[in-house]
């Protein structure tokens, strides 16, 4: 460092309670973020005596910045203003003691710098400096860069244990009026572990939805960083996240995420925020990998478009079956904030290839309530707009919403809830007019993924066959309109022109118990197009099932229909199924062909026109 930076620091050097006093009475006073929070700052001005009169307080997520006594009770003396509600700030905000701002963070730096966020004195946390007279902000960029550009005074603490992080996480001494030397351990956080298998399950069908080459933001949730440990079979992920945590390491030292692919800062970590444990902000710490960058920069939503396949994940409490969703509170309480969910699930939306995904538990903790429900509940304000939401996740499958009607969300959305509320929720949108009366739901179970096929067809044609679902309706009927008349009366056994909505629901809305039914699609999940639908229904007697197939006539020649058959043949074979039964049109000579194919022992046998074909595994 040279002379006149060390003069500088010299003569600037203080000790807290000398720093804090100099604080005016009527001051806006920021306060430094999470793992960065300037927690020796802080309980100096809580201890002053007497105190600032009329001080505010503002902050995005602090940790330890408000003393507590033994009962937990948040004891301040000044006014709080905040923009996440964590930890004691939550009681806070119930004692009065703080108010909470619904505003995406990534706005915040803009109220700053028009005066309509008044910030008077910052308080920060900064690494030591460097040989040019540079600190760092560290693990916290945040809102924290605007703060310092606004406040008239600034005041930081100065820490061996804050890395100095690469990026745009710099400031001159020279814009520092007074330096606290502590040494104390960064606060850590870690998510709890957890065993329960409905966290895992959200989690494993969250990273089903994820592509190679994907770009990820991760949220502070549970869920969404838990989706982490199941990408470990992807490749060249990148990170563009306001925020990550020790969730990403692992990918990292696996060389999964390796940002190659970006289209923009390619080969770059890029955040606002590291909320995590040492090990991390060790990792972090100098690493050119790393670029530490202002909240609005990173959350700016044109820069979040141009990501390649942008993947936001976001954690909400709660929603309802047209899609409005509650990221912020439940049951009237606050829990977290708006945070920069809506930037990101925007961004993502119009990412070429990019999926914006909500996932929520199906219940309460305690499988008392719902979390999909019928109608937000009081106390519940709307986070998401349902003409922002696409993927919504529950560890009872996926739904994905963007584009489709009241009608198809709220199907879609009953099929994921936990099923001792879908009927409950089937009456309440049939009552509101969502559904049609009379609309059933065959499957309680959750959406078995693992069921998942992805055939090799000729011509290099790609599909997935997956099981039915109820929503598929609309697809189904796309088919059936696709299909040669010919076609239609050696599948229907009857001159048919159009389908009623029993029929529709025969073809996609199975119980899976003795009725079982998978369909073909081609495209993304987010815009799925069926060309194909199979199923199988048991008679309990004989133990034997009898199989259907449609199949779009531009796929037929493409091997799908035998894939159809030998996965439902593998699936039905599992299932401890004897074999399958069929009757067959004799001039459907494509289908008679189909089921002599099949494994095991098959029988053919033809009365008059009809053909039965017999298949016992």
């Amino acid at each position: 460092m040279s002379e006149s930076s060390q003069q500088v620091y010299a003569a600037r050097r203080c000790t807290a309670e000398e720093a804090v006093r100099l604080i005016k009475p009527g001051s806006h006073v920021f306060v430094g973020s999470a793992c960065a929070t300037p927690r020796t700052l802080a309980r100096a001005l809580e201890g002053l005596n007497p105190p600032p009169a009329d001080l505010e307080l503002i902050h995005f997520i602090t940790n330890g910045a408000l003393p507590t006594d033994a009962d937990g009770r948040v004891r301040t003396h000044y006014r709080h203003r905040t923009f996440f509600a964590v930890n004691e700030l939550r009681q806070a905000v119930r004692q009065g003691a703080a108010e909470y701002v619904p505003v995406s963070i990534a706005q915040v730096p803009e109220l700053m710098r028009r005066g309509r966020l008044r910030v008077d004195v910052a308080l920060v946390q900064v690494s030591p400096p460097d040989e040019f007279g540079y600190v760092s902000l560290g693990v916290s960029v945040d809102v924290t860069a605007a703060a310092l550009e606004c406040a008239k005074l600034v005041i930081a603490e100065v820490n061996p244990a804050m890395p100095f992080t690469m990026g745009y996480s710099t400031v001159h001494l020279s814009r520092i009026d007074h330096f606290v030397e502590v040494d104390t351990p960064l606060p850590e956080f870690t998510h709890p572990a957890t065993g329960e298998e409905a966290v895992q399950r959200i989690a494993r069908y969250v990273a089903s939805i994820i592509d190679d080459g994907s770009t990820l933001q991760i949220g502070l949730g549970r869920i969404p960083n838990e989706a982490l440990k199941y990408l470990a079979d992807r490749r060249d992920l990148g990170i563009h996240s306001d925020v990550i945590t020790d969730a990403v390491l692992p990918l990292l030292e696996r060389g999964i995420v390796t940002g190659r692919l970006k289209s923009q800062q390619r080969g770059k970590v890029v955040t606002s925020l590291a909320f995590g444990t040492r090990r991390l902000f060790g990792i972090a710490g100098r690493n050119p990998l790393f670029s530490f960058q202002p909240m609005e920069a990173v959350c700016d939503p044109q820069t979040i478009a141009a990501q390649h396949k942008m993947v936001s994940v976001t954690q909400v409490f709660a929603i309802d079956l047209t899609g409005q969703a509650c990221a912020d509170q439940f049951g009237g309480e606050l829990y977290g904030g708006v945070a920069a969910q809506g930037e990101f699930l925007r961004g993502a939306a119009q990412s070429r290839g990019g999926k914006p995904i909500l996932c929520l538990a199906a219940t309460t903790d305690d499988g008392e309530t719902s979390r999909i429900r019928t109608q937000l509940l009081v106390g519940e304000a709307v986070t998401v707009a349902r003409a922002d939401v696409h993927y919504v996740v529950t560890e009872y499958g996926v739904a994905y919403l963007f584009g489709k009607s009241v009608r198809e969300r709220a199907i879609a959305l009953i099929e994921i809830a936990h099923p001792k509320f879908r009927a409950e929720l089937l009456e309440q949108a049939m009552a509101l007019g969502y559904l049609e009366p009379g609309q059933t739901l065959q499957s309680m179970r959750p959406y078995p993924v693992e069921d998942e096929r992805r055939p090799a067809l000729r011509n290099g044609l790609a599909v997935m066959l997956r099981p039915a679902r109820a929503s598929d309706a609309s697809g189904i009927r796309d088919l059936f309109f696709k299909l040669p008349e010919e076609d239609v009366y050696t599948r229907f056994f009857r001159r048919v022109r159009s389908l009623s909505a029993e029929d529709i629901r025969r073809l996609c809305n199975f119980n899976y118990e003795h009725e079982v039914g998978f369909v073909a699609v081609s495209g993304p999940r987010e815009h799925e197009v069926i060309v194909g639908q199979c199923c199988y229904f048991v008679n309990p007697t004989s133990n034997l099932a009898e199989t259907a197939f449609l199949v779009d006539p531009a796929w037929q020649g493409s091997g799908l229909g035998s894939a159809m058959q030998q996965h439902m043949t593998e699936h039905a074979r599992a299932r401890g199924v004897r074999g399958f039964v069929a009757e067959i049109l004799a001039r459907n000579a494509r289908m008679i062909a189909l089921a002599r194919r099949g494994s095991g022992d098959v029988q053919v046998e033809r009365e008059d026109d009809t053909v039965y074909v017999t298949q016992r595994f």
